[in-house]
């Protein structure tokens, strides 16, 4: 049921899947931090290995990274990414993981009216600034 986190993967992913570094470039990720997210167990499922044992994503592994690097960017901690990826494991804990992103979404609206004001404040000063020079360059003799 991942497939309501995210409908697509962010790149188009060859029948054998993409590499480490590949996959890592395609969602913005560092391979440093892919690796982490595996480790901590942010995945799905382990990233299938090819003959020579190199990791190899495919669609769905993409669009779940997808979907994890939303998060992630949105402030979602990693122990609620973690919670996430074990409701997203189980079918039928669609209530559950609407009340995380419920929950999320929220903090995410409280972040964005703390920058809305935050972006007041330095427009202020940023208007302030302007008038003190302005008014300067016409005080100063030429």
């Amino acid at each position: 049921m991942s497939e309501l986190l995210i409908p697509a993967p962010p790149v188009e992913v060859p029948p054998e899947g993409l590499a480490l570094g590949d996959a890592a470039r395609a969602v913005g990720l560092s391979v440093d931090t892919l690796r982490y997210y595996e480790k901590e167990g942010l995945l799905l499922d382990p990233a299938p290995r090819d003959g020579g044992g190199r990791r190899r994503y495919g669609p769905h592994d993409m669009a779940w990274l997808a979907g994890l690097v939303m998060l992630r960017e949105t402030g979602m901690s990693i122990a609620d990414v973690r919670v996430m990826a074990d409701l997203s494991r189980r079918a039928g804990t669609e209530a559950e993981r609407l009340v995380v992103l419920e929950q999320h979404r929220e903090r995410v609206l409280a972040e964005l009216e703390r920058t809305r004001r935050h972006l007041a404040a330095l427009d202020a000063k940023i208007a302030s600034y302007r008038r003190a020079t302005t008014d300067h360059d016409r005080e100063t003799p030429r």
